[in-house]
């Protein structure tokens, strides 16, 4: 049989839901182009059920993520570095595929490395930074410090969509989050790719989960899930923003927006961290007792 009769066998990219790589539960799928507008493969296009999973996954893997020390969990995100490090050609052959040139390819693995690299720098010190001891008129010690909101549903900017999925996730994850993110709508491949990878790496089961389909479908159901407790948006337009500040009201989430541009210089600062945090502040008293002057 001839190349020219033979029928090519496209992928059919899964999603990566606690873990594993299901199907979508509605069998709709939809068509992703390459540069010139040809089939190139298939994409779940995923339905409030499977961000439900999700959000499930996410909320299961949380305690135990949060639990970890700080240290440990910038160890983690270094691996996920070495790993996309070994994977440098893959990557580079999906952006381009999807119309990147090859240099830009180049340029975006080579980014993503870096970012990821940069916040597993600061998983363990921004705790240092944003924390403080608060002084009080009485006799007590006064600590604020940070601590991870839960679960934080984000959509990723359409273009970049290896380094701009990165840039969504990491300083998610590197603060003790789990998330659910919405990959690129058109140039899903990478995104799904990295998922393979972050199934052998160290990263436990649930605390990232990625999928993909169209925003629109999923706008609402990210904004409005109870237990969710944060909903960031890169790229959101007008119509969107909208959307979703009237429905995290319903349970007082955070719903945070970024510019879609991930190759600006203020793309990656630790306060990007910060914003997914909750502050708890410990009132500890320095004297019990006037009389014995009894101290802790």
């Amino acid at each position: 049989m001839s190349n020219k009769d033979r029928i090519e066998v496209l992928k059919t990219y899964k999603m990566y839901i606690g873990g594993k790589f299901p199907r979508t539960e509605s069998g709709h799928y939809y068509k992703v182009l390459d540069g010139k507008g040809e089939l190139l493969a298939n994409a779940c296009s995923a339905t409030r059920k499977d961000f439900r999973e999700s959000v499930k996954a996410a909320r299961s893997a949380f305690g135990k993520w949060a639990g970890a020390s700080a240290y440990n969990r910038g160890q983690v995100v270094y691996r996920i570095a070495e790993m996309l490090e070994t994977r440098k050609a893959q990557f580079e052959a999906e952006l381009m595929s999807q119309g990147t040139t090859k240099a830009a390819a180049e340029k975006e693995v080579q980014s993503s490395i870096d970012r990821l690299v940069y916040y597993a720098g600061w998983s363990d010190k921004f705790q240092q930074i944003f924390s403080s001891v608060n002084p009080v008129a009485s006799s007590h010690f006064n600590f604020s410090m940070l601590q991870p909101m839960g679960v934080i549903a984000l959509f990723a900017p359409e273009k970049s969509s290896l380094l701009g999925l990165i840039s969504a996730i990491t300083p998610a994850i590197v603060g003790g989050n789990s998330v659910v993110v919405l990959a690129s709508e058109k140039s899903p491949l990478a995104a799904v790719t990295f998922a393979e990878l972050l199934a052998t790496s160290d990263v436990p089961c649930g605390v990232v989960n990625i999928l993909t389909g169209k925003r629109s479908d999923l706008i609402s159901h990210f904004s409005s899930h109870m237990d969710v407790n944060a909903c960031v948006t890169y790229g959101a337009s007008s119509a969107d923003k909208k959307v979703i500040q009237h429905n995290a009201a319903d349970n007082m989430k955070r719903a945070i927006f970024h510019s879609a541009n991930v190759t600006s210089a203020n793309a990656a600062n630790p306060y990007l961290i910060r914003e997914l945090q909750e502050t708890k502040t410990t009132w500890h008293p320095i004297e019990v007792g006037q009389a014995s002057g009894a101290a802790y």
